[in-house]
């Protein structure tokens, strides 16, 4: 076992800082001093940080000496056989995974409600996406989890698939029986690769669903800047010993910056260090004040704070109980409202707000003192805003009906700008979702419904931050010229 108290590019840095190297290379602010508002901003430490590659701080593209020492920490802190440090976010790292296990006309299994990063890919490379239509809970509107039976009907019906994607845990903290996939695909000699953007935290705590690493996944990817305390845009990607390292780095390479931010890096290993000192108790602390969170905002009566009586051994096979996910549409406000009361008329920024729920990220940054403002807030909210819920829009996931590969919509002859009113029967060629979660509600390849059109207009009327479309303002979309469609 390696000495996980050992951070050995934040160690590099500070050696560099220490010999007052003089700058003749990028970037060309030079510690600084050729931008004294961004020293003013980020503070002289950071910015003197701000480097390029070069000898003694090794290079992300090969990394031989300080780079590739902390990637091998940080592989032990996870129980993986390999990690890469990862500064495109988690989503240059779940490219990484679809673009090293397919490539074009091959399948590979998924639920449709992947984050837009997969469906991106898949873009890029020309994969054949087999959707799993998850389950819905109707009432709170959020989809759940791969159910055992739909991975063994899509593993029968396409024998020839190269892997199965499994999203754990979904944005919502739902689980899905990762081990028993796991091993239905290797009976099938597929790949099992784990979008775990939301997981970083099974790794170190107890009592907390299986991680990928220790179901058997070949590929993860976790956020280490969401719960693991790192910097924004920072990740890790971690594989098993059936994924050849050196191709993977290859892959990396074909998307990833060449001029990586120290930054970044450095964030990653002191966060995989602080994790593996005292990620146990920290995270033991979180689900407490998680925990408490969840019985209080219950008390207040119309809102629900929902947790692991969801689980039903398939579809909520377990349950994260870091994720306080309040549902709102019994109080009469859609779940973006209150988001937007929050942060308006309270000053608390939660994590999303959707048609029907509202997300606060509790991490090892957080206080019980906040869990208590957040309670009071939601407190006040009904008192002061409780409506009838009648006419509120009742559901959120919509099963698509897939026409087109993502890659052959997305480049083929379009009609361009078409009033999104008018385009009821047509193959959408972009994208439309509200961010976060950054799931599709139209991928490139999808046939637009009626009610796919009647969720994006209401979606916007109640201010739901949508994302996507060439159009800005989401009133027209790009559709397939009809004679193309195969």
């Amino acid at each position: 076992m390696r000495n996980q108290s050992f951070a050995p590019i934040y160690e590099a840095l500070i050696e560099f800082r220490r010999n007052r190297v003089v700058p003749f290379d990028v970037p060309g602010h030079k510690h600084g001093r050729g931008n004294p508002e961004l020293v003013k901003l980020l503070g002289k430490q950071c910015v003197e940080l701000d480097v390029n590659s070069m000898k003694p701080l090794d290079n992300l593209c090969h990394p031989i000496s300080v780079i590739r020492e902390a990637e091998d920490l940080a592989a032990e802190a996870f129980n993986a056989a390999h990690a890469f440090l990862m500064v495109g976010g988690t989503t240059s790292a779940v490219q990484t995974m679809v673009l090293t296990a397919s490539k074009k006309g091959e399948k590979i299994i998924l639920p449709r409600n992947v984050h837009r990063s997969v469906i991106n890919a898949l873009v890029i490379n020309g994969a054949t996406p087999i959707y799993v239509n998850p389950d819905v809970d109707k009432r709170l509107g959020i989809a759940l989890g791969m159910k055992i039976a739909q991975v063994e009907k899509a593993i029968e019906e396409n024998p020839d698939a190269v892997a199965i994607l499994v999203n754990n845990p979904t944005y919502y903290g739902v689980c899905s029986n990762l081990k028993r996939i796991v091993e239905l695909a290797h009976a099938h000699g597929m790949m099992v690769l784990v979008d775990e953007a939301h997981g970083t935290h099974f790794y170190f705590g107890e009592d907390l669903p299986m991680s990928a690493m220790e179901a058997g996944a070949d590929m993860a990817c976790v956020s280490m800047h969401k719960s693991g305390g790192s910097l924004t845009q920072s990740s890790i990607l971690l594989t098993n010993s059936t994924v050849g390292p050196g191709y993977v780095r290859q892959v990396i390479n074909l998307t990833q910056t060449t001029s990586a931010s120290y930054l970044l890096l450095a964030s990653l290993d002191i966060s995989r260090r602080n994790l593996a000192l005292r990620g146990k108790e920290a995270f033991k602390e979180v689900v407490n004040m998680a925990e408490y969170a969840r019985t209080e905002i219950n008390k207040i009566g119309d809102f629900y704070a929902y947790g692991s009586e969801l689980i039903n051994g398939d579809s909520i096979y377990d349950f994260d109980k870091t994720k306080l996910t309040v549902f709102t549409l019994d109080v009469g406000l859609a779940g973006i409202e209150v988001y937007d009361l929050l942060r308006d008329e309270y000053d608390i920024q939660m994590e999303l707000g959707d048609i029907g729920n509202t997300l606060a990220y509790i991490s090892i940054g957080d206080r019980m003192r906040e869990i208590e403002r957040l309670v009071s807030a939601l407190y006040d909210i009904r008192r002061r805003y409780k409506r009838d819920r009648s006419g509120m829009f009742d559901h959120e996931y919509i099963n698509p009906s897939v026409v087109m590969t993502p890659q052959e919509a997305f480049y083929a002859p379009k009609e361009e700008m078409i009033p999104i009113q008018e385009t009821e029967g047509r193959i959408c060629t972009e994208f439309v979702m509200s961010y976060p979660p950054g799931i599709p509600i139209l991928a490139p390849g999808e046939r637009i419904t009626q009610e796919v059109i009647d969720y994006i207009t209401y979606a916007k009327e109640k201010g739901c931050s949508m994302t996507g479309p060439e159009d800005p303002k989401i009133e027209r979309l790009n559709v397939i010229k009809e004679a193309t469609v195969y």
